[in-house]
């Protein structure tokens, strides 16, 4: 038998409906009390969205941690979300509140792989997407999200010629997808989403056969629907009733639909919650169920209120080196600009 060890801490309580809302009210006093802001992804817990000060995509994110005037940020979405906050917001304090709370897409390009890349094509402008590494950042000329890749991929060709090589990375599927738009080849990094790589054709054909007559809403944001956006584009599902959308372009259609509407939702199923909070009379279906990213649901109310309770200098801190973020700065706030 195993006894506690002295000094060990108690077991925490499992957390269950009755409880949130004190855990919410405890969260929202601290945050408070450390002169914090609280941001949270889409894809977050609904008990997570609820008690954030702004809930949304990673460009509204970013957009968000460089205007706040607070002291802290907490950043409730994966690692490199806060690196990225860190970065933009070297004076402020940055917490994640479980630092595992990783990023299949991040984690398939390195730096040392982007260098060899790059030196395979000298004199070629690099586009990586916002998710991946702050060193990847710093070797990197344009950051993008989903939402704004093709414009920054158009701005490159306005600024520099048609025939600027580009590398662009580390979504294939999103690389597929802008060369489709903008009808320029360019050189694509074979990286995926672990969650939108699951949606596959098949998925969004059979909910289509089974809601005829409903919308497809495909999210451009975040990579976890790139795949999707690929196959339409490439003619493997049908294209009708199919609406590309930003995160506020969704919310948009919810605020417009009509009551019995029916809209299925190609992305990770936390924005379903955003969706039928705002229009409760409308049917949102998740195109595939399994489509749920880990990581973004390792972030608890219960960690939340510890990571705020500890506060700067804690093992919650997400700080990037000096160096590191003086070189990715530059390409996150091209990103910010091209919206």
């Amino acid at each position: 038998m195993n006894l506690p060890m002295a000094g060990d801490a108690p077991a925490a309580a499992p957390l269950t409906l009755a409880s949130i809302p004190q855990l919410q009210e405890e969260v929202r006093a601290l945050a408070a009390e450390r002169d914090a802001v609280i941001l949270a992804h889409n894809y977050q817990l609904p008990e997570i969205q609820q008690v954030a000060d702004y809930v949304g995509d990673s460009l509204g994110l970013s957009q968000r941690a460089a205007q706040t005037d607070r002291s802290t940020i907490v950043f409730c979405g994966v690692h490199f979300m806060a690196e990225t906050a860190s970065i933009l917001c070297p004076d402020r304090t940055v917490l994640i509140p479980d630092l595992d709370a990783g990023c299949s897409l991040a984690d398939s390009i390195t730096a040392e792989q982007l260098r060899a890349w790059q030196a395979d094509h000298p004199g070629a402008l690099t586009v990586m997407y916002v998710n991946t590494s702050a060193e990847v950042k710093a070797l990197t000329d344009y950051c993008c999200t989903s939402a704004n890749a093709v414009a920054v991929v158009e701005h490159i060709r306005a600024q520099h010629g048609a025939d600027q090589e580009i590398l662009f990375g580390p979504d294939m599927f999103l690389g597929a997808f802008v060369e489709r738009r903008t009808g320029r080849k360019m050189q694509v990094w074979m990286g995926e989403c672990h969650v939108h790589a699951g949606i596959r054709p098949s998925d969004i054909e059979q909910m289509r056969d089974a809601h005829p007559g409903a919308d497809f809403l495909i999210h451009p944001e975040c990579g976890c629907s790139t795949g999707a956006m690929e196959y339409v584009a490439a003619g493997d599902i049908s294209s009708e009733g199919v609406q590309m959308l930003s995160t506020g372009g969704m919310l948009d259609y919810a605020s417009q639909a009509r009551p019995g509407d029916t809209a299925i939702v190609a992305t990770e199923t936390g924005m379903l919650y955003g969706l039928r909070e705002q229009a409760p009379d409308v049917d949102f279906i998740a195109a595939n169920e399994a489509a749920v990213c880990k990581y973004m649901k390792m972030i608890t109310l219960p960690k939340l209120r510890d990571c705020l309770r500890a506060g700067g200098g804690s093992l919650y801190e997400v700080r990037v080196p000096a160096e590191i973020a003086a070189l990715a700065r530059l390409p996150i706030e091209r990103m910010v600009s091209i919206s």
